[in-house]
């Protein structure tokens, strides 16, 4: 029997929606479930994973962060910050930090954003499986201050994003107490700009229009799972609608380690 034969069914996915799904046991060191995760989604928020990997890169051995970046790091990954991306989005280099993290992590299908939209970080495509990779790098193969500090901001997310929206969707509301997140949304009225562009429809096989809300990170205790989950939802679903079956879909998969959250 082939690990693939091994996996879990596929999980039910609501009508309309469509879904990129990894969940990685880093107990085991195997997938235990994928699900088109190799679909291309707009990364949303997500990206800011490589936005801060690539501006720690040549900082060791101490890897030390100015006052002025801590304030900015820790906004944008406990809070999404967009401000925060954009102003190292403009510093580093917009679609050359993709780059980079491309090569260093050999991630296999992520992209920069469409030649017609560089300033928009979040365009950058990502699927489920590389998000996995970026994660068990942080995880397994970054240096210890990296890792960290990283993750150390991961596991103490606000419930609001500074945009207001609640990005306790998915994985915050499935699993407790063990977990960490970023969070990615994008389209919903009111959400930032950097993230949907609903007024200029562009031909590029990447789809910047529908209302696109991911949950990753990891579950469990010594972060034992990678989970990530990327969903774009039909033409002016609302942001509650959204929530409700991301954290639906969620709740489905196969997590080992996860504690399930009880109903209160």
């Amino acid at each position: 029997m082939t690990l693939r034969d091994e996996l879990p069914e596929t999980v039910a996915v609501p009508p309309g929606l469509t879904a990129g799904i990894a969940v990685f046991d880093r107990g085991t060191g195997q997938f235990v479930q994928q699900q088109n995760a190799d679909h291309r989604f707009r990364s949303a928020s997500v990206v800011k994973l490589l936005i801060v990997l690539d501006l720690l890169w040549d900082r060791g051995p101490a890897y030390d962060v100015s006052a002025e970046d801590q304030a900015r790091l820790e906004v944008m990954l406990r809070s999404s910050d967009d401000d925060a991306a954009s102003y190292y989005w403009d510093h580093l280099g917009g679609s050359g930090i993709v780059e980079r993290m491309i090569r260093r992590l050999g991630l296999t299908h992520t992209a920069g954003p469409p030649v017609t939209h560089p300033g928009f970080w979040g365009y950058v495509s990502i699927t489920a499986a590389d998000t996995v990779r970026i994660y068990r790098h942080i995880l397994d193969e970054a240096p210890a201050p990296v890792r960290e500090y990283v993750m150390g901001l991961l596991h103490e997310p606000t419930r609001l994003g500074t945009d207001g929206f609640d990005q306790y969707f998915g994985i915050a509301s499935v699993f407790d107490p063990d977990f960490s997140i970023k969070q990615g949304w994008s389209g919903f009225l009111g959400s930032s700009g950097y993230g949907s562009d609903k007024a200029k429809p562009v031909d590029v096989p990447l789809d910047l229009v529908s209302e696109a809300l991911h949950t990753t990170g990891t579950v469990g205790a010594d972060d034992r799972t990678i989970v990530a989950v990327f969903t774009l939802h039909p033409r002016g679903t609302q942001y509650d609608k959204a929530y409700t079956d991301v954290t639906a879909l969620t709740a489905a998969l196969t997590v080992p380690g996860g504690v399930r959250r009880t109903a209160s």
